[in-house]
């Protein structure tokens, strides 16, 4: 028998300064069985710092034709894909071809795969890498509860989560290969 997703209920707050989003949400996620807490975290940091209206979770882990995120036109186009962890330079390619815009939020130890990876795909134009620090994201991640509450604020690349237990945390983000937008 198949392990079950666990649904989490989340609240966001979200204040992004640099793009002039302030918006109130709340949706369910569901966290796939073999998913860490620290890849739904960048998920919903993910979710945060590329949020629109259009914007909606894909199946990630549970169908492989799917992104993390992605947002979809009205006649079913994918715009942007987006992906998070570390992914191969094949793997970026192939999605890169779907899409007018492909986003990775990179985390983790990623000495060794921005080596292999970002400079094999550094001449796909419509190709985004972001790098989350390891430290403050594992602390952000640590023992998440099933109802999440963040405070998010992003200003000039940096977030600012402040979480269900009143702790702050701050996130810089370093772009390895092309912008936000």
């Amino acid at each position: 028998m198949a392990l079950q997703s666990t649904p989490y209920k989340v609240e966001l707050n979200l204040t992004d300064l640099d793009r002039g989003v302030y918006e109130n949400l709340r949706f369910t996620v569901a966290k796939h069985p073999s998913e860490t807490e620290e890849r739904m975290a960048v998920r919903l940091i993910a979710y945060a710092l590329f949020y629109n209206e259009q914007l909606a979770f894909g199946r990630g882990l549970s169908d492989v034709d799917e992104p993390a995120l992605w947002e979809k036109s009205l006649d079913g186009r994918v715009l942007h894909w987006i992906e998070v962890g570390q992914p191969d330079a094949e793997r970026i390619t192939w999605c890169s071809r779907r899409t007018e815009r492909t986003s990775l939020l990179a985390y983790g130890n990623l000495r060794v795969w921005q080596g292999k990876v970002v400079d094999a795909v550094k001449t796909l134009k419509n190709v985004h890498i972001a790098a989350l620090p390891q430290e403050p994201l594992a602390e952000l991640a640590r023992d998440l509860p099933r109802s999440i509450s963040w405070s998010l604020m992003i200003s000039e690349g940096t977030l600012f989560v402040t979480d269900e237990r009143g702790q702050q945390h701050e996130l810089q983000l370093e772009w390895l290969l092309g912008e936000r937008g």
